[in-house]
């Protein structure tokens, strides 16, 4: 009984370590895209994926993404919801729904990003750190038409 409990207080632990690493992922996006904390939060082999954003493998080339960021984007405000989080042993997996009001810089176009993520993470010697980080975009439309009329937009900004 005493390694069950303990598995259980160590499990649910690092559910709560890997959502709060996730919360400040979207934090520091939401802050204006700091590229050497957000790179802080992958291990030095880790990706990230997202159409239409591009695909950066290894934490330079993460770094590099976010620092170039704030060029595209003037305002963006990551709502994480329904978080499914499953842990074995040193790893673990993650999904998430994103809501995202976002304005490009260039044009001041307002922009509604709705999506998931498909997260993969690892336990290194400071803590949990993500591995992998898939954005799978499901609606990304300017603000005034809605992903009624326009799904996914090909012009962002």
């Amino acid at each position: 009984m005493t390694d069950t409990l303990e598995a259980s207080v160590r499990s649910l632990l690092d559910i709560e370590a890997i959502r709060a690493l996730k919360y400040r992922y979207a934090r520091l996006c939401d802050a204006g895209y700091p590229a050497d904390q957000l790179a802080a939060l992958f291990t030095e082999d880790a990706v990230w994926h997202g159409e239409p954003f591009g695909k950066y493998e290894g934490r330079a080339a993460i770094r590099a993404f976010f620092a170039a960021t704030p060029e595209m984007l003037r305002f963006a405000a990551h709502y994480l919801t329904n978080p499914i989080i499953e842990v074995d042993g040193d790893t673990a997996t993650g999904s998430w729904y994103l809501w995202e009001p976002a304005v490009a810089r260039l044009t001041n176009q307002a922009y509604w990003l709705m999506a998931g993520y498909s997260d993969q993470y690892r336990r290194e010697a400071d803590g949990w750190k993500f591995t992998n980080m898939t954005l799978l975009v499901k609606s990304f439309t300017p603000y005034e038409l809605g992903p009624g009329k326009v799904l996914v937009s090909k012009d962002f900004g």
